[in-house]
């Protein structure tokens, strides 16, 4: 498979960890010590899953080489939802009038993306489609408790739009050499680590600590599972971008692989934690940092639990 094209849309607004005194009751310095997060972004009132989602696409057009009409297939890949029923790719859909491609929505948590990237190859697999978009769109501020102390200053908005294709469209195309993912919900506190009950209590965190461990852990194994697939070694990657849960998990994830941090490209520190969009949204972000000829390894752990990697080549 091969990435065609990729578009992101960020929120302009930036909620500040000085703001989280008086609501929670945690200092800016220890917000960031604990996490790495300076500031999150925020989707104003006007702006939802949907919207966001529409705008990664529009600025994925702008570097698209074909017509968004060939696309046969759309994919919405998040856990974030402004409606259940009409999802992010039937609204995509209906923006862009392509008709007669297929329509779904995938949920893992924060591996949703990787999730999606794998329903995306089954399609091509069997000869139902071969150009896709996969789109991740998450608004975790239109759900969150800011007065949490645990996870309420988490959490940001933001948006990613991939157009896939199943055989090379241009020299400009990142090849995808590898998707891996598995689910996890029998593994430490599963199902129960990350929650997100629109109607109780919105999304939350009870047991931080169990999500650190476990997304170190399944993350490098990922990666591992991904890089035994392809004939790869750890120092054939150029780069490596994780789920943007937690500065101090990137760290972790380094030190864990024997590796420098600036081999890991990060968004955190200025965006929060922004979901499933938060890996793919970092690769659309500096890929033209990234030469030609550069592979580079995206790892996800997402609440559930599951884990996931996908390897790509510039």
């Amino acid at each position: 498979m091969y990435i065609n094209s990729m578009g992101f849309y960020v929120p302009s607004e930036r909620v500040p960890n000085e703001y989280f005194t008086s609501v929670n009751g945690l200092t800016p310095d220890w917000i960031e010590q604990r996490t790495g997060i300076r500031t999150r972004s925020k989707a104003a009132p006007d702006e939802n899953v949907d919207t966001m989602g529409i705008k990664a696409v529009e600025d994925a057009l702008t570097r698209l080489p074909y017509d968004i009409k060939d696309v046969n297939l759309i994919v919405s890949a998040h856990y974030c939802a402004y409606d259940t029923v009409a999802t992010v790719a039937h609204k995509v859909q209906q923006e862009f009038a392509v008709s007669g491609a297929k329509a779904v929505y995938v949920s893992a948590a924060c591996s949703s993306f990787i999730n999606g990237l794998e329903v995306i190859e089954g399609y091509f697999a069997m000869g139902k489609a071969d150009k896709a978009i996969l789109i991740c769109s998450e608004q975790n501020t239109y759900y969150n408790n800011e007065s949490d102390p645990k996870s309420g200053h988490l959490w940001g908005d933001a948006a990613v739009a991939y157009f896939i294709s199943k055989d090379r469209v241009s020299e400009n195309d990142l090849r995808i050499i590898d998707v891996y993912t598995e689910g996890l919900g029998d593994v430490g506190k599963g199902p129960g680590g990350v929650l997100l009950r629109p109607k109780e209590d919105g999304i939350k965190m009870p047991d931080g600590r169990d999500v650190f461990i476990h997304a170190c852990r399944y993350m490098i194994y990922a990666l591992n599972k991904s890089l035994k697939n392809s004939g790869l070694e750890i120092s054939d990657i150029s780069y490596f971008i994780t789920h943007q849960a937690n500065k101090r998990i990137v760290a972790q994830v380094a030190h864990m692989l024997d590796l420098p941090m600036d081999r890991f490209y990060n968004n955190i520190e200025e965006l929060g934690n922004t979901g499933s969009a938060s890996a793919p949204l970092v690769l659309a972000q500096n890929i033209e940092e990234i030469k030609k000829g550069d592979k580079v390894a995206l790892m996800v752990f997402g609440g559930g639990y599951s884990c996931g990697c996908f390897l790509v080549e510039k």
